[in-house]
């Protein structure tokens, strides 16, 4: 829906050609970086765009007091040639892939080399987990500041995701399942920019979709709000109309697109639980990264941070300023 609240008349994609990198993921050689390889080329596969595999390399300043301590190999080349045997490891993962395939290295810190590389992607793929490069900073500087500051929609691959036994060009297949593409609602414009991408996500799956606005409960406020605590009536009236605006979103994307199942709910919960159970369920979690109120404000902060630790499944973070992009 556009910032105005109208429905937007489609949320397909801008041209791919402005975003001539396609789906870029970040590879370090390590066992969940595999996994992000494989999600990405899946990826790139159900979008029809190019692949993009970087890995990032850092050169310390060093400074020598004997001359002959100095090795024989700058460490600049050795850095770049280890980058190199990375990106073959990451060749081999591929081979059978289909589609384009571009292998990067890239000299600079990981998250700022992905975040700048972002601008010029349809869609940005980081694993939980990893060592080192890309991913030895769980949470840290890669999968917080991505997600914060992409210029695209970045996904965060779990440790649960499967990469399979099949081989040849059956294992880069997408994957449609009946689970659905969860999105979680607030009502704020960068909400709604956030549903649009969503949208493009469940069609391009022919998955359903599940609309999700997260009310704190009245134990989420703490002990020391006890005498401001509004009345339970009160907040349930305010979840109902909350709920009945939601589905009156979700009727307008229904007429807008027909083939497309679409369900919404507004809850009473603790917003991370509520999320998390979720993502256990979906085959993609979409959250934005900034909003209003208690969950929203929080995004990228304790939420968020909490949800993209511990989900068991694929989440994705649309930025404010996203690219119309297909995921």
């Amino acid at each position: 829906m556009h910032d105005d609240g109208s429905t937007p008349q489609s949320p397909v994609p801008a041209d791919p050609g402005a975003r001539p990198l396609g789906v870029l993921v970040g590879f370090d050689g390590s066992d969940q970086s595999v996994r992000a390889l494989f999600y990405a080329a899946r990826a790139a596969r159900r979008l029809g765009s190019p692949l993009t595999v970087v890995t990032a390399f850092t050169v310390p300043s060093l400074a020598y007091a004997d001359a002959s301590l100095t090795p024989a190999v700058p460490v600049e080349v050795a850095r770049l040639a280890a980058a190199q045997e990375q990106l073959e490891e990451a060749r081999e993962h591929l081979r059978g892939f289909p589609g384009e395939v571009d292998l990067r290295t890239a000299q600079g810190d990981a998250a700022g080399v992905l975040v700048e590389m972002s601008a010029r992607a349809r869609l940005a793929v980081v694993g939980a987990r990893g060592r080192g490069g890309f991913f030895g900073r769980l949470l840290g500087s890669v999968s917080s500041a991505l997600p914060a500051h992409a210029h695209c929609p970045t996904i965060v691959v779990p440790r649960q995701y499967e990469v399979g036994t099949e081989s040849g060009v059956a294992r880069f297949t997408p994957r449609d399942e009946r689970t659905p593409v969860v999105v979680g609602v607030d009502g704020s414009a960068t909400s709604r920019l956030t549903v649009r991408h969503a949208v493009v996500a469940a069609r391009t799956r022919n998955a359903p979709l599940h609309l999700l606005m997260v009310m704190s409960s009245l134990e989420d406020w703490g002990g020391a709000s006890m005498a401001w605590l509004p009345d339970p009536e009160l907040l349930e009236r305010h979840r109902s109309e909350l709920g009945e605006q939601l589905e009156a979103d979700a009727a307008a994307l229904r007429t807008e697109h027909p083939d497309l199942a679409i369900t919404s709910q507004a809850v009473l919960a603790e917003p991370v639980a509520a999320l998390l159970e979720q993502t256990a369920g979906a085959q993609l979690t979409v959250l934005g990264t900034r909003g209003h109120g208690r969950l929203a404000s929080t995004l990228l902060g304790s939420v968020s941070q909490a949800v993209l630790q511990r989900a068991e499944g694929p989440v994705m973070v649309v930025p404010p300023r996203g690219a119309e992009t297909g995921v």
